[in-house]
């Protein structure tokens, strides 16, 4: 049974990192200029500061379950996506990157310590990153996709190119 929930705990902890499946995580952002995160694709719904900013928010909402709180699920999916289309600057885009990658370590860092299997509100913990995990690598394809659209593809330390 240790060995399970020893495994378990390693194949959700990759799921958050995107290791083994994709990007990671924490390079689909690396050496982006805040000038292209906010530009929006002739075809495109969101920018990628939007995206960024709705995964933190989901990041934020699953942090604050996980560690008890009952964060008020948003009434319309278009609450979970606060702020603008770009950011104003330099500043305000690396406070999105560095939202981004403090909730991902907080979430790792859940992932580390809780029981996995402990439910509240009719959720197991594992159910919560599972969900937080996908919703990720959902969204990190869409950064991918709109990277290479706006020809700032692969980041500067490599990427998933075939």
């Amino acid at each position: 049974m240790r060995a399970e929930r020893d495994e378990t705990r390693t194949v959700i902890l990759q799921a958050l990192s995107g290791r083994g499946a994709h990007v990671l995580a924490r390079d689909a952002l690396d050496g982006l200029d805040w000038e292209l995160a906010g530009v929006r694709s002739a075809d495109g719904e969101h920018t990628i500061f939007e995206i960024v900013n709705h995964l933190v928010y989901w990041h934020d909402f699953a942090v604050a379950w996980l560690d008890g709180d009952k964060p008020a699920t948003p009434e319309h999916a278009a609450d979970s996506w606060p702020g603008d289309g770009a950011p104003t600057g330099a500043g305000e885009w690396a406070d999105a990157e560095r939202r981004f990658l403090a909730g991902l370590t907080a979430l790792e860092a859940r992932a580390a310590e809780l029981d996995l299997f402990a439910s509240s509100e009719g959720k197991s913990a594992l159910e919560i990153l599972q969900l937080v995990a996908s919703h990720n690598s959902y969204h990190l394809g869409q950064i991918v996709l709109l990277r290479r659209a706006l020809g700032a593809w692969p980041p500067p330390g490599g990427g998933a190119t075939w």
